[in-house]
């Protein structure tokens, strides 16, 4: 007995709808939208437009937050956006900061250095390697509160980098607030990167032990 040709495609019709919602869900629109934005935040800095820059990092870094949230808020969460929304942060962070070693703009290396952006990338490498790695061994290896102080300073030491070339660009003088306040966060930023990292590394080794620390609260 033959199914009629209609029948048949109804499964298939219905998987590319379900394909269709979860892709362009709210919170993966932000995540697409955040993708988007980071493109024309590099093209911004290779330009060196600082200040229009300083408007597309913002607006970037705050669809960060508020995708998650809506994911969880409406119960979006999907299996793209786990995927996807590390993927745009990563890009955002570890992008911006290869941008901002390598401009050069008088004055401004004092503040970013090439290592720093090799620490900050190397990280992200590592532990997106062994998220997937235990993930595939159906271990839980979600986000940690320091994974997300991490990202704060890292936005924050970023985004005042940002604004700080606009200001050399213009030829102004930097105060010591400006010189002391954008050491402080990027070092911050760096020593919560490594401290982070090693906490995930540590979690990652009591997974491997069959030895699971405390449940995170994300």
């Amino acid at each position: 007995m033959s199914i009629p040709a209609e029948k048949s495609r109804a499964p298939q019709a219905a998987s590319a709808e379900s394909l269709r919602q979860v892709v362009f869900s709210l919170p993966n629109q932000l995540t697409w939208g955040r993708l988007g934005l980071t493109v024309v935040l590099f093209v911004l800095l290779a330009w060196q437009w600082y200040l229009a820059a300083l408007a597309v990092f913002l607006g970037a870094v705050s669809t960060d937050w508020l995708d998650g949230y809506l994911a969880r808020r409406l119960n979006l969460v999907s299996t793209l956006g786990r995927i996807l929304d590390p993927f745009a942060d990563k890009l955002l962070i570890c992008g911006t900061y290869v941008f901002l070693v390598a401009d050069p703009t008088p004055g401004f290396a004092a503040f970013f250095q090439p290592w720093m952006a090799v620490v900050i990338l190397g990280r992200e490498l590592l532990v997106t390697a062994l998220r997937s790695f235990l993930e595939q061994q159906g271990k839980d290896f979600s986000a940690q509160w320091s994974g997300k102080l991490k990202m704060v300073f890292q936005s924050l030491a970023a985004g005042v980098g940002i604004y700080v070339l606009h200001r050399l660009q213009a030829g102004e003088t930097l105060s010591v607030f400006w010189k002391v306040g954008l050491h402080g966060l990027v070092w911050t930023a760096l020593g919560l990167t490594v401290y982070s990292g090693a906490g995930y590394i540590n979690r990652a080794v009591r997974l491997m032990q069959n030895q699971p620390g405390e449940p995170d609260s994300h």
